[in-house]
């Protein structure tokens, strides 16, 4: 897939170049908010069911408290619609590449520190559905076999536990924030959906440093 190949480069490309820097691997779970239905026809909600994720980043360290990473996550997202206690679903995907500044404790010896990261990139979603004659619940949407990109902010805060001199283990929670993506979950005539979709994931990372 041509976004998966892209994103991989982007973040594999630093490597290279960088004088010190840490690589990591991680895993969580997605959860997502559902945006308010303002439709003729009832009240219902738009969104995602919670799915994993999972991903990659590399990391220069900068300055003493400061350091810059480049991250690839891949998220399993499936649409969902839901009014009056029925869910229609449809299997989807996101890819997100951004990257972040990165405020870190530094005490010495201590082998648990503080961090917190802000960042932007972009997000990627994608219905991977089968398309069906009949879909529940179309008077409030259409999934689409599409793909939307959408300009993201990203947060996280988290700790980092010194597992070995280069080796350690870090655990944050992470909030991707864009426009919902309405190109692959699509509103009819006269329906509206609301504008802001969070991705809160709480994660565990390895990370080796060099």
């Amino acid at each position: 897939m041509r976004i998966t190949t892209l994103a991989v480069l982007l973040v594999l490309a630093p490597a290279a170049s960088f004088a010190q820097w840490e690589f990591g691997a991680d895993g969580g779970v997605g959860l997502l908010n559902h945006v308010a239905v303002s439709s003729p026809a009832g009240s219902a909600t738009a969104g995602f069911a919670p799915g994993f994720s999972a991903g990659a980043f590399l990391g220069e360290n900068l300055y003493t408290h400061f350091s810059g990473e480049i991250h690839y996550d891949y998220m399993q997202s499936t649409l969902r619609l839901s009014s009056a206690g029925q869910n229609a679903d449809f299997s989807g995907s996101a890819h997100a590449v951004h990257y972040d500044m990165v405020y870190h404790t530094t005490r010495g010896e201590s082998r648990v520190q503080f961090f917190a990261a802000l960042g932007g990139g972009i997000k990627a979603f994608l219905g991977t559905g089968a398309q069906e004659a009949y879909q529940p619940l179309s008077q409030y949407g259409y999934f689409t076999q599409a793909n939307s990109v959408k300009m993201m902010a990203t947060g996280a805060a988290g700790l980092t536990f010194k597992l070995s001199p280069r080796l350690s283990l870090r655990v944050e929670v992470r909030d991707f924030a864009t426009g919902f993506p309405t190109a692959v979950l699509t509103p009819p005539q006269g329906v509206k959906y609301g504008t802001m979709l969070n991705e809160v994931v709480p994660m565990v990372s390895i990370v080796y440093a060099k």
